[in-house]
């Protein structure tokens, strides 16, 4: 039992670090443009050197909807501009729609997924001092359904990310790929998945001895 919860905890460890990481570096996707390299991530997109908000232009001049960025970076612009389209125009022009909304939603998964995984951790470590009277709570319970919870949000986040970058994006640039912070969420997911098999195997190995153990 102890060992099965062991393996859970350091995939949990694991899973969350990755989690976090992804979560903040800006290397989700990586592509080239006008001859450049450009990457970008949940909160930001860089371009050569230099780094930009993901809603950092947006909405601050009269009139064309962009900001201070738009006239003083050509890079930026020709970066806009390049998105420009069905929803390019209205990431630009409003700021909100279905683009901020993947956005929002790929960053809030990934947010709720990290919450989990700790709240799991937590649950975790707290197994360890599991006493027999706590029969109504299981703590291995709980934290495999906090590490599975925390597996589906981060799963729903990947999805929403993959399925815009690919429809969308990818049809913006020729050249273009997913990028390292992207697999770290792939092998978050799997490490959340493989913590939540190892509390549930240790959960199971309890219930089984309190059964049939003598009253």
């Amino acid at each position: 039992m102890y060992s099965f919860m062991g393996g859970g905890l350091f995939c949990a460890w694991v899973g969350t670090i990755l989690l976090v990481v992804a979560t903040a570096t800006d290397h989700w996707m990586q592509y080239r443009l006008s001859g450049s390299f450009a990457h970008q991530g949940l909160w930001r997109y860089c371009l050569g050197n230099k780094c930009y908000l993901q809603t950092e232009s947006i909405g601050k001049a009269p009139g064309l909807g962009l900001g201070w960025g738009w006239a003083q970076s050509p890079p930026l612009r020709a970066h806009l501009c390049h998105l420009c389209g069905r929803w390019g125009t209205l990431w630009l022009r409003e700021g909100k729609g279905a683009t901020t909304a993947y956005w929002n939603a790929t960053r809030a998964f990934m947010i709720l997924s990290s919450l989990c995984a700790t709240s799991g951790i937590i649950m975790g470590i707290l197994a360890f001092a599991q006493q027999p009277t706590f029969t109504r709570l299981s703590r291995p319970f709980s934290a495999g359904i906090m590490f599975f919870a925390s597996t589906f949000f981060v799963l729903l986040a990947l999805a929403i990310y993959t399925g815009v970058t690919v429809s969308f994006l990818g049809r913006r640039f020729g050249d273009w790929r997913f990028s390292w912070s992207y697999i770290l969420g792939w092998v978050a997911l799997l490490m959340a998945f493989f913590a939540g098999i190892f509390y549930m195997c240790a959960y199971r190995m309890h219930e089984c001895r309190r059964l049939s153990a003598p009253r």
